[in-house]
């Protein structure tokens, strides 16, 4: 683990947190006169326990067994002072058994030198005991090789740290390697003393002779007990004996796959366990721990068999060629792809000088929607689109959601706002980069899978409230290429809810997706908003938990891979959607991204601003917690106070830190991860004090962490995507653009139809209501579903629609390239040429697919008429005007595509024209009630108001106005129903303060007329 270097200020970091240490040897210890004396002491206790207790009890009590067979009279008999002395004697024969059978298994396991010892059940302090004394016992033998734990570790559970093989151990993604191996092996950690110190004395000999073994000899090296809290790791291994902690993938490729000596096999690089053997390549060195076949005298004959049986499974291997990588065998892999020819300095080129446009190495497994496309996994794109976000789809699918609420608002306010042409505000049409942007953000998103992280998590969150039980810490979790979810927990925290199960060990909780689509909807808090995607791993997304951090993370590299990935992860935090609320603070940022979360987001100037409000807001915290009398913020977030209080408040530093400004950091992060409060900071690679997670981020695009376990595809978000992204959020202010965009009118639709009779189209659409075409023969077969929806698409986009956009939309889980092909070319087919020639289904210069203008749906015929009526003919003719609208309201027949079949249509989810129809049908409603009560053509006035509100029936503008028209008839019996029926509608939120105000100004007497009705 990484160093954690804090002065004595940070040193309150809660006992349960984990502490991070870098590599060391591992110590080898000579025999003194203290193990001598703890080794005959332990013979004398182990003697009194084993013999001398059984010969007491059966010379001066007896033999605990009945003299007959028992008889009713038994029970018959009173209860006196040697009843209870016979009872209590059978316990104790009973506990000298299970003591016994303890010592039993505990020399098997140590003499063997060979995997985990076995639990005898219920034993728990009994064979830590035991454990003890046979390890001191052995501790000055030479063949010992006891898998025993310190002192330190006696008051550790031993629930759940036998396993019954590795490989059901392996069944889970893990992120930190060393407490991985710590949660797996608890009962393991005293060094193999006696064996150690036999190969001190080889070591020496062999220092003597200098390097005796030729460079291509071949070694092997037996996986070394815990020694206290550290633990044997590849990269320690190769770093001692190889010369470099990276060439740890040649050890694991040499081994993987191989069958150890308790018949568990390596599959992953960081799932080690003491007593395997790992051959070694030729090079290494390190005689007092790197062991040859038949020069092993320092171990006992049974370890020298296993050895040379391994030796030969080895040749075997390589010989059937089971030696060579297999590539991704398993998810859950930190480090599965073949090793490099020369791992000390790996290169892989980067496939474009523009760091703005590099692209991770292996992009996620949504991005690959279409298996078919070589060529824009080659150069960074997909079809002219950034890979950077279709190889994020938790972050492309919060900034989509993101985009969507974000237009919809300015669409109401500009509507609840309008004056004159300002009504009916329709989005500014992306070009550009912008364009690019968003057509990559409907293709890489993946919605469906951030609803079920949001619902598995609060289902978790409820289920342990129901229980009474607190929020485990949880460090990481790893979304699955099948969807399954695993929860990294910082230590055990118990048997998970149903349908939640136990993973590889205590510290992870698994959730298979069929039972995560089973859970509703629960009102609860976020648990965990903190966790933020930062790469991939063969086929699994890992999200780290930056509040649950027990000090800093830390993230090296150039300043522009560092900001792409600062990028990423502030975006994806400000727009997420398994979060309810929190403060992300940014300092060092170039770009603003403000826009992407104005009530999330904020930047500060520099570190004297950061060190100012983190101050403040730590001690407030601190003190908040203690006067609630939680001792962290999960324990709050399952509380009465659950939706008010504990969100989480997350700092990403950019900037390079001065010496002094990062102790002060320190001192500020050693008590956030109780707090909620997370630090990222961005170094050139110095070291940073207070850093508990050093990660790395190379100019390929890979997140590296070695002492973590970590290799990543990394998520970015590069500048020239960052900017992207941005003005689509600008752009969506109302206040932006307001002219329209250059040579076009304010508002203006983006296809304007000739609605005069030369202006008859080939084919038409109706979609607003049942879908029908007129103009174009039903297609024959299954795919008739497949073409009307394609068709639908490119009509509710006339500014062309890419064709990854159009296969993401129809076929959301991947679909081949021959396929979609194949696809569009029915539907030019179908949709034919124009009389001149032209095919009604074209591409433009950017690739994207267009459609002919006279191809025509009833939306553009009433975007058009609504246009020309309120902006264009009608702004100068009363008659056009009101001819005009007239026809505009005709054409509403109810919402759109009102019959489409279930389980299509779902892209419709992306789009905003589930706002903009009602909006506009409500304009045109109010614009041609206004025309008719000029001149007071009040009945006619409600007409148009009941056919607007039959599709937009929540705009309050639409009442409003009807109950106006309604006064002005004079009837106050129908504006007293009118009244009633609105306040059946409004439900037990009763009615909107707007809507009374302007009843108590119409009805003065409408709550008493309510009233009687009720």
């Amino acid at each position: 683990m990484p160093r954690r270097r804090t002065t004595s200020s940070s040193s309150s970091t809660a006992p349960s947190a984990p502490r991070n240490r870098t590599p060391q040897p591992v110590r080898v210890r000579r025999r003194s006169f203290g193990d001598v004396v703890k080794a005959f002491l332990a013979f004398v206790v182990l003697l009194v326990l084993v013999v001398g207790v059984p010969l007491a009890l059966a010379t001066q009590i007896g033999w605990p067994l009945p003299d007959g067979a028992p008889s009713l009279d038994w029970l018959q008999r009173e209860i006196t002072v040697q009843t209870f002395l016979h009872i209590l004697t059978v316990i104790v024969w009973f506990a000298w058994a299970q003591f016994t059978a303890c010592v039993l298994v505990e020399v098997k396991a140590a003499l063997s030198g060979v995997g985990v010892p076995g639990r005898v059940p219920g034993s728990g302090p009994s064979q830590l005991l035991a454990r003890q004394l046979v390890a001191a016992l052995l501790l000055v033998g030479a063949t010992a090789a006891s898998l025993t734990p310190g002192l330190s570790q006696l008051g550790q559970s031993l629930e759940g740290n036998q396993k019954p093989s590795v490989a059901a151990a392996q069944q889970t993604p893990g992120i930190f390697a060393q407490q991985q191996e710590q949660a797996a092996a608890t009962a393991n950690a005293l060094a193999e003393r006696a064996g150690q110190a036999g190969q001190a004395g080889q070591g020496a000999a062999r220092a003597d002779g200098g390097s005796s073994a030729a460079h291509g000899d071949t070694k092997y090296y037996r996986i070394q007990p815990p020694e206290g809290r550290h633990h044997d790791s590849l990269w320690e291994v190769a770093e001692r004996h190889l010369g470099d902690g990276r060439r740890y993938k040649e050890i694991f490729e040499l081994n993987k796959d191989r069958v150890q000596p308790d018949g568990s096999r390596l599959s992953e690089a960081s799932l080690i366990r003491p007593g395997w053997i790992m051959e070694m390549p030729g090079d290494a060195r390190g005689g007092e721990l790197v062991e040859m076949p038949d020069e092993a005298p320092n171990v006992s004959e049974q370890v020298q068999q296993q050895i040379s049986d391994y030796a030969r499974s080895g040749d075997h291997a390589r010989g059937s060629g089971g030696g060579s990588g297999s590539g991704d065998a398993q998810v859950s892999l930190p480090e599965q792809r073949p090793a490099p020819a020369n791992p000390v300095t790996p290169v892989t080129p980067a496939p474009h000088t523009d760091r703005e446009h590099a692209t991770p190495v292996t992009p996620a497994p949504h991005t690959d929607r279409e298996h078919a496309t070589p060529v824009a996994a080659q150069d960074g794109h997909s079809f002219g689109l950034p890979e950077a976000l279709l190889a994020a789809p938790l972050l492309a699918a919060g900034l989509l959601g993101a985009l969507g609420r974000r237009r919809r608002q300015a669409m109401w306010q500009s509507a609840l706002g309008a004056v004159g042409g300002r009504r009916g505000m329709e989005p500014p049409t992306p070009s550009g980069d912008a364009q690019d942007a968003q057509d990559a953000l409907l293709v890489g998103a993946d919605p469906e899978g951030v609803r079920l992280l949001d619902r598995s998590l609060r289902g978790l969150a409820a289920s342990l409230a129901a229980e009474s039980r607190p929020l485990p810490v949880v460090y990481a979790a790893w979304m699955s290429g099948n969807g399954d979810l695993h929860l990294q927990l910082a230590q055990p925290a118990g048997k998970p809810p149903t349908p939640w199960r136990q993973g590889q060990d205590q510290t992870f909780w698994m959730l298979a997706r069929t039972d995560a689509e089973g859970y509703e909807e629960a009102e609860t808090a976020a648990p965990y908003p903190g966790l933020v995607s930062l790469g991939t791993m063969d086929d699994s997304r890992l999200l780290l938990n930056l509040e649950a951090v027990p000090g800093i993370v830390s993230l090296g590299g150039t300043e522009a891979d560092r900001a792409a990935v600062f990028a990423s992860v502030a975006a994806e935090l400000a727009t997420n959607g398994w979060s309810d609320r929190m403060t992300i603070t940014l300092v060092g940022f170039g770009d603003d991204l403000t826009p992407l979360a104005p009530n999330r987001i904020r930047h500060l100037d520099g570190f004297e601003d950061l060190f100012e409000t983190m101050s403040a807001e730590t001690r407030q915290r601190r003190g908040a917690l203690g006067a609630a009398g939680h001792d962290s913020v999960l324990t709050g977030r399952t509380g009465p106070a659950q939706h008010t209080r504990w969100a989480p408040h997350l700092v990403l530093l950019a900037a390079q830190p001065s010496d002094d400004d990062a102790l002060r950091l320190a001192e500020l992060a050693a008590d956030a991860g109780r707090l909620g409060i997370g630090y990222l900071v961005g170094t050139r690679g110095a070291e940073l004090p207070g850093a508990a997670w050093e990660m790395e981020i190379t100019g390929e695009g890979r997140l590296l962490a070695p002492l973590l376990g970590l290799e990543l595809d990394a998520q970015m978000l590069p500048a020239a995507q960052r900017r992207a992204v941005v003005e689509l959020f600008t752009d969506a202010d109302p206040g932006s653009d307001p002219e329209g965009g250059p040579g076009r009118p304010a508002n203006a639709p983006p296809f304007l139809v000739d609605i005069s009779e030369q202006g008859r189209p080939a084919v038409y659409a109706r979609l607003v209501g049942s879908y029908e075409i007129i103009g174009l023969d039903t297609p024959d077969g299954e795919r008739s579903a497949l073409l009307h929806e394609a068709l639908a698409l490119l009509l509710l986009h006339r500014e062309g629609v890419h064709p990854r956009v159009l296969s993401s939309a129809l076929w959301p889980r991947g679909v081949t390239a021959d396929v979609r092909d194949a696809l569009l070319e029915r539907l030019r087919t179908w949709l034919g040429s124009d009389p001149d020639g032209t095919p009604r289904l074209a591409t433009d210069a950017t690739g994207r697919l267009t459609l002919a203008k006279s191809v025509v749906s009833d939306l553009d015929v009433l975007r058009s008429l609504y246009y020309e009526a309120t902006q264009g003919r009608g702004v100068d003719s009363r008659q056009v005007r009101g001819r005009l609208l007239t026809d505009a309201l005709v054409l509403v027949r109810g919402p759109l595509l009102a019959d489409r079949p279930e389980g299509r249509y779902r892209w419709l989810t992306h789009e905003i024209i589930d706002a903009q129809l009602p909006l506009l049908v409500a304009d045109t409603g109010l614009a041609l009630s206004e025309f008719h009560l000029e001149r007071d053509r009040a009945e006619k006035a409600i007409e148009a108001l009941n056919a607007a509100l039959r599709t937009a029936p929540a705009d309050e503008r639409l009442w409003h106005e009807l109950l106006r028209a309604t006064h002005t008839t004079g009837d106050p019996d129908r504006l007293r129903a009118l009244a009633a029926d609105l306040v059946d509608r409004s439900g037990a939120r009763g009615l909107p303060p707007r809507t009374e105000a302007l009843l108590d100004e119409l009805l003065p007497t409408w709550r008493e007329g309510v009233s009687a009705a009720g």
